[in-house]
């Protein structure tokens, strides 16, 4: 049991004190090697959950967990992850849903809008670029899906899907 509430405790002052990535690897590394795994364990730890897909955080926490203290380790490892994050963003969106009839709020969300739709545009303009030359199919594929999405007749999911078929198709 005291295992288990070491690892708790561990895992919630990670996800506490920094992101997930590098820094949190980093911070994990030093309050768990050589006090509850051994250097290998923990490298190996690392290289498995950067291979397998999802968060690299989650399965970390999930591998050193079970390396202390089982099947219960991991899951402990794992809830002592997720809820610093579920807090927090429990906690914004009651605020938000407080706040969500007031005008400046609404002020707020109307202003982001404009800017998202140009950063989505600088970024897919970006990728465009750096895929190469696509020639006239490229371009219209492009122009197809943007009107496609522009008629509000078709969910957006959908256009994409297909656009990523029909690329693969004629484009490879």
């Amino acid at each position: 049991m005291d295992q288990l509430l070491q690892l708790f405790w561990i895992f919630l002052k990670v996800n506490l004190l920094s992101t997930s990535g590098p820094a949190s690897v980093g911070l994990l590394y030093h309050e768990t090697v050589g006090k509850m795994v051994t250097e290998g364990q923990f490298v190996q730890a690392v290289g498995l959950s950067s291979v397998l897909p999802g968060s690299d955080a989650l399965q970390l926490a999930m591998y050193i967990g079970y390396a202390v203290a089982g099947v219960p380790g991991g899951l402990v490892a794992l809830i002592a992850s997720i809820l610093p994050p579920t807090v927090i963003i429990l906690g914004v969106t009651m605020i938000l849903h407080r706040l969500r009839r007031q005008a400046w709020i609404s002020n707020f969300v109307d202003g982001l809008a404009p800017a998202i739709s140009v950063l989505m545009l600088f970024t897919a303009w970006k990728i465009f670029e750096k895929g190469g030359s696509t020639g006239w199919e490229g371009w219209a594929i492009g122009v197809i899906s943007l009107a496609a999405m522009l008629s509000d007749k078709i969910p957006e999911r959908i256009v994409i899907v297909i656009a990523g078929i029909v690329g693969v198709l004629f484009l490879s």
